[in-house]
């Protein structure tokens, strides 16, 4: 709860519209493929050494959505300047109810409050960027 009490008060900072350093590594649908996010990393280079561009779709379908985002959102509130996460037609709380990270979350930790956090802080992502 605190990851995204942090990752909302940088997130408050930032525009719809938030403009990206290049060179970047623009990423998008990782769809709770937690292992894949951690190859991404491998393939790119490590953050603080490269920017990412991460445009949405970071949960649902998976059966990792749960880390897959805590990672984003920790690495944002590491690293804000180098990690950009924009709000895809996932981060919202009809599709995730539909498509599994209402579920997973339940399953995991036995109640909604997690999805209820985490659904929170995706009202707050940019929903767009401009390299």
């Amino acid at each position: 709860m605190r990851l995204c009490a942090k990752a909302m008060e940088i997130l408050t900072e930032e525009s719809n519209v938030q403009p990206v350093r290049a060179p970047v590594i623009i990423c998008g649908d990782i769809h709770g493929q937690f292992h894949d996010l951690i190859e991404l990393f491998k393939i790119g280079g490590r953050i603080p050494d490269t920017n990412y561009l991460f445009m949405g779709d970071y949960v649902d379908r998976g059966h990792h959505s749960v880390e897959t985002v805590t990672l984003l959102f920790a690495l944002k509130v590491r690293f804000r300047d180098r990690i950009t996460i924009l709000r895809g037609n996932h981060e919202s709380r009809q599709i995730t109810q539909v498509y599994g990270f209402y579920d997973e979350c339940a399953r995991k930790y036995g109640n909604s409050n997690v999805w209820k956090c985490f659904t929170e802080l995706f009202d707050y992502l940019p929903l767009t960027a401009l390299v």
